[in-house]
């Protein structure tokens, strides 16, 4: 398949989606649970409208029908499968609301508000992706998606011991590289993912970084890529009431003024970006 043809299918596949709603409210029930690591899970809910209407880097938020918590939980886009229906969601456990969702089996029903938000660039030539922690689970979904596109995709991923790294099998079937940090040394470089990223960006042809995982670890890219003069874009995490930008609980400051993450975003232009 050439570009041209790539690039129709493209405008045909967002042109596809012009007559429907952008997000929808929905109950979608469980699929299934699997619990990650200490404390990270992924739950896989059926919900065919959601899946249809998604693309790489948004979010829904999913609230719990039997009410252990007021107000529902934003969470990114792990994986999408449309012919099935089928959204994937990584979450860690970190409070009730989280806690409650991680206790849920298969047949159980949520709400689900979605998709929200805007995502990542559609069409880059050469990506380079880094992510740590729970940041690595937008990251996935984007992978796929380019990958399902003939992009030429690398990772590259930071934790703080090998043990959070447990994210490599995922990225294997849908990245070309993938460069591992982490703090102790376990695993990978020794260091964050600074340590290495110069290396990696001298004399490469990547024509935009796309991070998401901790402000620090996200500005500090940033900073590497403009010295790099790579274009960096950032996907942020804020708590979020409604996630429709009414209730400005997710208000950042940019270059452009006030922004809502939930309804701007997540996803930025770092140089927007005030750390």
């Amino acid at each position: 398949m050439d570009l041209r043809e790539d690039s129709r299918n493209l405008t045909e596949e967002v042109a596809s989606l012009a007559s429907l709603p952008a997000k929808v409210d929905v109950e979608a029930s469980v699929e299934k649970q699997e619990k990650l690591s200490k404390d990270v899970y992924r739950m896989t809910l059926k919900a065919p409208s959601i899946a249809l209407r998604s693309r790489p880097g948004q979010f829904v938020q999913v609230g719990i029908k039997q009410g252990a918590a007021l107000l529902r939980r934003p969470l990114g886009l792990a994986e999408v499968d449309t012919m099935n229906g089928n959204i994937v969601l990584n979450y860690r456990v970190l409070g009730r609301g989280t806690e409650a969702l991680s206790r849920l089996c298969p047949e159980d029903m949520v709400q689900v508000l979605g998709p929200l938000g805007h995502g990542f660039t559609v069409n880059p030539a050469k990506p380079l992706l880094v992510g740590g922690g729970m940041g690595l689970s937008p990251l996935l979904y984007y992978a796929k998606w380019l990958s399902a596109r003939k992009v030429d995709v690398d990772i590259m991923m930071g934790g703080r011991t090998a043990e959070e790294l447990f994210w490599q099998k995922d990225f294997a079937a849908c990245t070309k590289n993938i460069y591992l940090t982490t703090d102790d040394g376990s695993l990978g470089t020794k260091g964050y993912v600074t340590a290495l990223l110069p290396q990696i960006l001298t004399g490469s042809n990547y024509d935009r970084v796309v991070v998401c995982g901790p402000e620090i670890m996200m500005k500090n890219v940033y900073e590497v890529c403009k010295q790099k003069l790579v274009p960096c874009e950032v996907s942020l995490e804020r708590r979020m009431g409604c996630g429709l930008g009414a209730c400005l609980s997710c208000s950042i400051d940019t270059l452009s003024g006030r922004r809502k993450v939930c309804k701007d975003g997540p996803v930025f232009p770092a140089e927007e970006v005030f750390f």
